[in-house]
């Protein structure tokens, strides 16, 4: 898709801006990855990245940046045994992660619905 797009919308001055809103476009439908707790998923299949193609995947950046990230290095830190384990039941995680998830789901909204009055704005003044 991006080769494509590259492709398509040669070089003037509005390439690249017409390249950033289809590509915004294209990526809306697409599914948000959520966070859950593997010991209360049964069916291990929904563990696995579709645009990776592997079966088992986390993902987790600096733990300074978000809860679930905190969480999934603690957790792996005492999986490695670099830690004591965690003292919390899986559903007490699975609760944590849908809150995350919930938290995640409305602020991708707020941004969309901002996106979307910036661009009426900028339509109505031109």
């Amino acid at each position: 898709l991006q080769k494509s797009l590259n492709e398509t919308f040669g070089a003037d001055k509005y390439s690249e801006a017409r390249k950033e809103v289809l590509t915004n476009m294209f990526s809306r439908p697409m599914q948000m990855a959520l966070y859950f707790c593997t010991g209360v998923l049964e069916d291990e299949t929904l563990f696995r990245h579709y645009a990776l193609n592997v079966p088992f995947y986390t993902h987790f950046t600096s733990p300074i940046r978000r809860y679930a990230d905190l969480v999934v290095h603690r957790l792996l830190s005492a999986s490695l045994g670099a830690s004591s384990p965690i003292k919390m039941k899986k559903e007490a995680i699975q609760k944590q992660a849908d809150h995350c998830n919930d938290r995640k789901m409305a602020s991708k909204r707020v941004q969309e619905l901002s996106a979307d009055l910036f661009f009426a704005i900028f339509v109505r003044v031109r």
